[in-house]
Formats: structure tokens, C-alpha cells, sequence
């Protein structure tokens, strides 16, 4: 029996766009499956922030900062805190991500044509020790023209594939199955679905109007995770994480639902750390909604005081931006899933970035007359539509009023004004002079000695109940489901690996479905700027390997 393509791809993300590219410059055949229609190419990538993970890069060397390979590897492997038997795989990818992130990372999307804005970001503080989690250092770069602007280069490289006959795009194309015909995997089956007509990230129909069965030398699976599937992210929810959230929202569409994850299994690959998982906990719900349960992340500043849901004051070093998983155990070990942000005018406007290439029209649009009007603006556009319409904004002018609104936002009045305003009195006290015994505070002074954060991320310390920094404003934070950090366990030419630890002939995997490579490259937990990056360099390894074992 014939083959129908030298490789099958499924899955027409990120990770999938990239592995495509590398086989069609190895002059292979592919087909590129996807379920979703067409005007979905790029997946996740597409609504993301753009955000990357360099080390030692010309952006970070301008803003004097010093990074380097040993630092970047110390702090990767105190936040991963590998531990398992099954973490081989993952630390020696992890070992090679830093060592591409301090190498040719940049300078080979630098030749695809991508830019960066030039201030970098310092997201996943830590707030631990040296060998802790953490970023020690800023090392979040912002892709010029955000996700869709990082996906470009992939696609046209693809649909140059197209234009050349190596590459065979077929959308709504829902896989159900991988089987040998020989030795081999080299079959997939599936349904064909009816075509749509919707809009990027709506969701699309089910109805199934016909099958396939393709045939290919090797199979490369590039579908993503499970933060679609909420009642699959509530079974691999770890007990160290506490009780399942009763409700969250969904950073996802709903087809990112784990489903070729299973199927791979059943096929023989071993699926490891399913119990490792990366979700929000500043997560707001998107008042233009374009998929069910619709959230967006707040990118915070440090200076917003974070409440639970009693108005108590969140542990240190659980500030904004600093430990997004150990800020997620403290809150499900409150007994409630929200918590609040409580803050001014002066520092939402300084301070709020939305997660999201939508959120981001200026650096989306690569408008440099639009990124200085953000930086002018008292608030920028897209925080000032959540402000007015967000479900889960409250703006008021003194501080009885917010504490109403919000109690009005919660199935029990659980904020007491009295309790509120001596917390947010004290924590205003600590402002009065140079010397203080809040970290908090000591934090947004440190903060504001890196010229990025002075110029555009953290606001001067000021008193939050001044008037002239008002209005007071309040934000009800929901857990938003994002990425999944185990996956279909791989060596590092991407080979999915059986229970017993040999090759599952002719299956590859990379992104999300792989744990971004390994199994689970971020360990527990992430440094962020290394989900795209992780598409990317394991997508890349899959399209060369795979290139390399076909005839």
C-alpha cells in the first residue's frame, strides 16, 4: 500500500506550523491535519501575548541587565524541581532548551524576520532563594506584532510549502485514531467534519460528514493540551494544589480538550506527568467574549494589594507576578477559588498589561504612534473597556462603596469595610519614608530600580487611599485554565516513548502535547516566555528528526 505523504502532522498550532516548515525544507511531503477550520491556523499562538524566554539578549544587555547561561540553568532548575524517576527525559531537555534560549533562539527568528519591543519583562519574580523559583533577572521579551506577529513566519513558510506541492493542509479533519500497517505506526484515521464559517477561536460544529484514513512514514502529534477540558483538568487536578476549583474560566477554546492525548496512549506512547499543570490566578472574564467561559490574564505589576476572599492579606512573597503556582495553593487552601485585587487609578494605569495579542492592539498592530499613546494614557484602551464593562471590575470613589460593590459581586458579603481600610491604612504608613518592614513595598521599590519597570511597568509608591490616585478600584480574580506541563514523554530527537522507554516507531511529538518537549520540560512550574519557545524549538527537533527517518 502506497503512502499518501512522507509525514502527517496533526495539529496546526505553533508547534505543528513549525515542525511543517523544517520537513518542507527537508524537501518532505506532509500533510497538516487539523479539526478546526482554516481561519484557525496558529492555534494558541495566535492570542498570546508574544511573549519569549532569552537569555543574554542585545534587549537585555541595552537595559544593563546581566544574564547568563549558568544563572538561566540555576533558576530553570529551581523552579522545575525535578524529582521523579520519569524526569530524565525532561531535565535533558530542559538542559537543551536554556542552552537554545542563550544561543540561536534569537538570532534564528531574527532571520524569519521577527523584532521585539525593546523593554523586556520580569515575570515569575519568585521572591525565594537564589536556588528557588524564579526569575532572577528580566528575560520576557515581547514578539513585535504579539502572537499572530510570531505565527507569520511559520505559516508563509508552510503555505510556501503549499505553493510548491510538499504540503497538503486539511482542516476540519478530527484524527481518531493511529494504528500499524507494519512494524510501525503509519495509519491515521478520523472523521471529517462539516465545514464552518466561523470566526478564529468560536467554536465550530461537530457534525461528522464523512472519514479518512492517510498513511505516512511518520506521524508528528502537535495537538495541544487539556485547559479546554475542564472536567479532564479537575480529574489531573494534584492534591498538592488543594480542593478542584468549583468554577474557573477558560484562557483556551473548548477544542483543547486533551482528546489526541488519549489516543496516543491507547496507541502505546506513555503519558507522564499528567498531574502538572499551569494555571492563572489573575484571571478576569473577557466582556467581549469569543469562546465559552472566555478569560483573560491580568499581567500585574507589583504594587495592587492581594486579598483572599476574607479581605486577609495574601502570605509573602505571593505579590502580584511573582509565584503563579504557590499563589494557586494558598487560595484553594482558603476554601474559596477567587481572590481580589484592591488598587488605584494611578497603578492600573500604570500597571495592568492584558494577556493577548486582541488585548494588544498597539503591539499587535506594530504601531509605534499607538504604544507611545498606551504609555501617555492615564489608562490604556483595553483596560479602560474592563473597567467600564468587566464583570468583575468595581470602580468607586471611597472605600465604603467598593467594599459594597464588592460584596455584591460574591455569593456571601464576605469584605468588612472596617477590616479593609485598617489593612490598607497600615500598608499606606509603609509609604511615608524610605525605610519600611513590608516586602511588599520593598519590592516595588526594587522593582523601580530596573529602568523597564520605572519607564512602564510599576508605579511610584504612593498612598492607595490618596484622593489624587483615585478612584479605588477593585478586580474579583478567577483561576483561568491555560497550559498542561506533562505530556506524551520523548526523547530528544521528539520520539514518543513507550512504558517500557523504547521508541514508539514512526510517532513524534512536540508543544503542549509533549510537555513542550520530554514530558514535561517546566518541571512544577514555569518561568514563563517559555510556552511559545517551547512550540517552537520542539516543533523544530520534531520536523528534523522525523525528516531525517523518512525515505
Amino acid at each position: 500500500m502506497a503512502y499518501d505523504a512522507d509525514v502527517i502532522v496533526i495539529g496546526a498550532g505553533l508547534a505543528g506550523l513549525a515542525a511543517t516548515a523544517e520537513l518542507v525544507d527537508a524537501g518532505r511531503k506532509v500533510i497538516l491535519l487539523d479539526q478546526e477550520p482554516e481561519q484557525s491556523i496558529g492555534g494558541q499562538a495566535h492570542w498570546s501575548f508574544g511573549g519569549l524566554f532569552f537569555v543574554d539578549s542585545p534587549e537585555q544587555r541595552r537595559l544593563r541587565i546581566k544574564d547568563s547561561h549558568a544563572l538561566a540553568l540555576q533558576d530553570w532548575m529551581g523552579t522545575a524541581g525535578f524529582d521523579r524517576p520519569e524526569d530524565h527525559w525532561p531535565r535533558r531537555w530542559a538542559e537543551a532548551y536554556v542552552d537554545f534560549a542563550a544561543g540561536e533562539k534569537r538570532s534564528w527568528l531574527h532571520g524569519q524576520g521577527v523584532r521585539f519591543f525593546p523593554v523586556v519583562g520580569w515575570a515569575e519574580r519568585g521572591g525565594y532563594d537564589a536556588t528557588g523559583h524564579g526569575n532572577s533577572v528580566p528575560r520576557f521579551h515581547i514578539t513585535w506584532g504579539t502572537g499572530p506577529g510570531l505565527v507569520a513566519p511559520f505559516e508563509r513558510r508552510v503555505r510556501e510549502g503549499v505553493a510548491r506541492g510538499l504540503v497538503e493542509l486539511r482542516f476540519r479533519h478530527r484524527v481518531t485514531g493511529l494504528s500499524r500497517s507494519a512494524g510501525s505506526v503509519d495509519t491515521v484515521t478520523g472523521e471529517v467534519l462539516e465545514p464552518s464559517g466561523i470566526e478564529r477561536g468560536q467554536a465550530s460544529g461537530r457534525e461528522v460528514t464523512g472519514a479518512f484514513e492517510l498513511r505516512a512514514q511518520a506521524v508528528i502529534v502537535t495537538s495541544g493540551g487539556i485547559g479546554g477540558n475542564h472536567d479532564l483538568v479537575r480529574a489531573n487536578w494534584p492534591e498538592r494544589l488543594g480542593t478542584p476549583p468549583e468554577r474557573m474560566i477558560s484562557g483556551v477554546p473548548a477544542h483543547v480538550d486533551g482528546a489526541m492525548l488519549g489516543i496516543a496512549e491507547e496507541t502505546g506512547a506513555r503519558l507522564i506527568n499528567r498531574d502538572r499543570m499551569w494555571h492563572y490566578t489573575e484571571g478576569i472574564q473577557n466582556w467581549n467574549p469569543i469562546w465559552d467561559k472566555h478569560g483573560i490574564r491580568i499581567l500585574p505589576g507589583p504594587s495592587s494589594l492581594w486579598l483572599d476572599a476574607r479581605g486577609n492579606r495574601l502570605p509573602v512573597p505571593l505579590f502580584p507576578g511573582f509565584d503563579t503556582l504557590g499563589t494557586l495553593e494558598h487560595i484553594m487552601g482558603t476554601g474559596y477559588d477567587y481572590t481580589w485585587f484592591v488598587l488605584d487609578q494611578k497603578i492600573i494605569g500604570k500597571e495592568f498589561a492584558l494577556s493577548g495579542s486582541e488585548q494588544n492592539p498597539d503591539l499587535t498592530g506594530k504601531s509605534i504612534r499607538d504604544v507611545i499613546g498606551r504609555a501617555r494614557a492615564d489608562v490604556p484602551a483595553p483596560v479602560k473597556a474592563f473597567m467600564d464593562h468587566g464583570a468583575d471590575f468595581v470602580v468607586e470613589k471611597d472605600l465604603a462603596a467598593l467594599v459594597r460593590g464588592m460584596n455584591a459581586l460574591t455569593k456571601e458579603p464576605l469584605i468588612d469595610e472596617a477590616a479593609l481600610h485598617r489593612e490598607i491604612v497600615a500598608r499606606d504608613r509603609e509609604i511615608a519614608n524610605p525605610f519600611t518592614k513590608d516586602l511588599q513595598v520593598m519590592s516595588i521599590r526594587g522593582a523601580r530600580k530596573y529602568l523597564g519597570d520605572k519607564l512602564i511597568r510599576t508605579a511610584s509608591p504612593h498612598r492607595i487611599l490618596d484622593p489624587k490616585a483615585g478612584p479605588l478600584i477593585a478586580v474579583r480574580l478567577n483561576i483561568l485554565t491555560r497550559k498542561t506541563l506533562g505530556g506524551l514523554e520523548t526523547d530528544l530527537s521528539s520520539r514518543v516513548l513507550t512504558e517500557g522507554g523504547e521508541a514508539l516507531e514512526g510517532v513524534y511529538a512536540a508543544g503542549e502535547a509533549a510537555g513542550f518537549g520530554g514530558g514535561g520540560v517546566h518541571g512544577y512550574r514555569s518561568l514563563e516566555g517559555t510556552f511559545l519557545g517551547g512550540c517552537l524549538f520542539s516543533g523544530r527537533t520534531a520536523g528534523r528528526a522525523a525528516a531525517g527517518a523518512v525515505g
